[in-house]
């Protein structure tokens, strides 16, 4: 007779969570040594100058209204890191007012070395039908004011590269303007927040 041993269910799922805990637990210890060696910093983003040549309101019927917009802006993005470059696969500037998108930008794509400022120019020019709650009166407070409120968000995919590891990320810068209309002068530097 032979004898034959049984691998009791309990056994197999106590080696199981001590597996689990050991690869958390050494992730952990990497993730920790590989931040005290690279000490990444995020992304700086800053709108360095905005210029706002038409900003209109119209409503047509009682339904339909319709902002006209014509603004340009230049968004600086740094990297501060000292050992790590950057990949941007894709871009997107989205630009809000009272709560509502009204247009978006594709910008171009780009590398980003060590301790680098690339400068961006995302323009907006068109027509979007609106329908936020109160725009109308919101506009007319502002327009009496000679401010416009305005929201502009970039959305990124990009790829941190340090040595041969590339770890991809999707930050999202959110940027609030206060726009007169205006031919150019009078804009101070805005800082924007980022979300990794």
């Amino acid at each position: 007779m032979s004898n034959t041993t049984k691998t009791h269910p309990c056994s197999l799922l106590c080696s199981l969570i001590n597996l689990i805990f050991s690869l958390s637990i050494t992730l952990s210890i990497s993730f920790f040594f590989f931040w005290l060696i690279y000490r990444p910093i995020p992304i700086k983003v800053h709108v360095e100058n905005a210029s706002l040549s038409l900003f209109n309101l119209t409503t047509t019927n009682t339904t339909t209204t319709t902002l006209t917009y014509n603004f340009t802006l230049d968004i600086s993005v740094r990297n501060p890191n000292k050992k790590i470059s950057i990949y941007y696969d894709w871009i997107e500037a989205r630009a809000y007012y009272n709560g509502e998108r009204f247009s978006f930008a594709t910008l171009p794509t780009f590398y980003q070395g060590h301790k680098n400022t690339t400068t961006l120019h995302p323009a907006f020019d068109g027509q979007s039908v609106v329908f936020g709650s109160g725009t109308e009166a919101r506009f007319n407070i502002e327009k009496n004011d000679g401010f416009y409120n305005i929201y502009v968000d970039a959305h990124a995919r990009v790829r941190f590269k340090v040595g041969w590891i590339k770890i991809k990320f999707k930050p999202k810068a959110n940027c609030h303007l206060r726009l007169a209309l205006s031919t150019g002068g009078g804009f101070q530097r805005t800082k924007c927040d980022v979300d990794l």
